[in-house]
């Protein structure tokens, strides 16, 4: 084989390359810096009679007050705690409330209002900082058809019930189908990710109403395979966590798709405080990413295991509102949330 053929060869092997450089951001950045970070020893405090459950949903108010929606023991009931700054547990919210059955996330707003989606139940519930409810999106399945009776009878308006079609692309209501999160921009529009039947992205404005929705199943730009985690940054730019697809998609305000993150095993996304905001995203291989918002890696904390600054389960994160180095963490398996500080990282040596 002559020089010009190896050379030629040798340039298509570089553009294939840088190519896949920039569709797959991991592929760049096969040694991921590892982050110094510290966990909080056993910070949240419960009384006696009280035990948390599967902590998949956290959240921080403007107080550094910590609100944990958890899966209990018993069967179609979750449970809503909040603890103060320093851990000591202040109240339980909303026990009994028709909404909670099997919990999924909870995520405080610009003015407090607390928000929790509940997978079973198909709805989005806020409550104001007092605990009274403010607002109900969706509906409770049936009786008749819950949790899972097989696709609904033909002509049944039931389309979003569970065991309907897994689908979300042209639906005009808050008819959920396992919702998995909740965002706003700084307007109070509402965007939900309605996840786990329903592949698709809802907008209401702030006081409830439907806006639209975008999204289907699949893989391609724009559409999801499990839309499982939602966050806004200050452009009003939404950042979903495409579970299933192992990726991170952006959007405008209005449900343009705008870059994609591929290869990120993500569950959960928040972003952080400050003028220069990071993107966090935890992943079902119990580690965090913290990311630039165009979807470089800073670096990771966190490995799988059951001791403190290690996880199990991941399946919620939310970023503090005062600090930006300052994280919640939720963890299935464990039963526990972890509040984690992100140290400075050590400058990276020349030699």
């Amino acid at each position: 084989m002559n020089c010009k053929a190896l050379t030629r060869r040798a340039l298509i092997a570089l553009v294939v390359l840088a190519s896949a450089l920039r569709t797959h951001p991991l592929a760049a950045q096969t040694a991921l810096r590892e982050l110094p970070f510290d966990s909080t020893a056993d910070f949240l405090k419960l009384p006696d009679n009280l035990y948390l459950g599967e902590a998949v949903g956290v959240a921080v108010n403007s107080k550094g007050h910590v609100f944990v929606y958890h899966r209990t023991g018993t069967a179609l009931q979750s449970r809503l705690f909040e603890f103060d700054q320093n851990g000591r547990f202040v109240r339980e919210i909303g026990r009994g409330v028709y909404a909670f059955l099997f919990a999924e996330r909870v995520r405080i707003d610009a003015q407090d209002n607390i928000w929790i989606a509940d997978e079973a139940s198909n709805m989005v519930v806020k409550f104001t900082p007092d605990g009274r409810v403010a607002m109900a999106l969706g509906r409770r399945p049936e009786p008749e058809l819950f949790p899972n009776a097989g696709p609904p009878p033909a002509g049944s308006s039931a389309a979003v019930l569970p065991g309907g079609p897994p689908n979300g692309a042209g639906l005009t209501t808050d008819a959920f189908n396992k919702p998995a999160d909740i965002a706003w921009d700084a307007a109070g529009n509402i965007f939900i990710a309605d996840g786990h039947g329903n592949a698709r992205i809802a907008k209401f404005d702030k006081a409830g109403r439907f806006l639209k929705s975008w999204g289907s199943r699949g893989d391609s730009p724009g559409q999801f395979n499990l839309p499982h985690g939602i966050a806004v940054d200050a452009k009003a730019n939404l950042y979903v966590a495409d579970r299933l697809n192992r990726r991170i998609q952006v959007f405008d305000n209005d449900g343009n798709f705008k870059a994609q993150y591929p290869n990120i095993n993500t569950t959960a996304v928040c972003i952080s405080s400050g003028p220069h905001q990071f993107l966090f995203s935890a992943n079902t291989d119990n580690e965090i990413y913290k990311m630039e918002l165009d979807g470089t890696i800073v670096g990771k904390i966190g490995r799988p295991g059951k001791l403190l600054k290690e996880f199990n389960t991941l399946h919620a994160i939310d970023c503090s509102r005062t600090n930006e180095n300052e994280l919640y963490v939720g963890e299935v398996n464990m039963w526990r949330v972890q509040k984690l500080t992100v140290r400075p990282a050590p400058p990276v040596s020349s030699r």
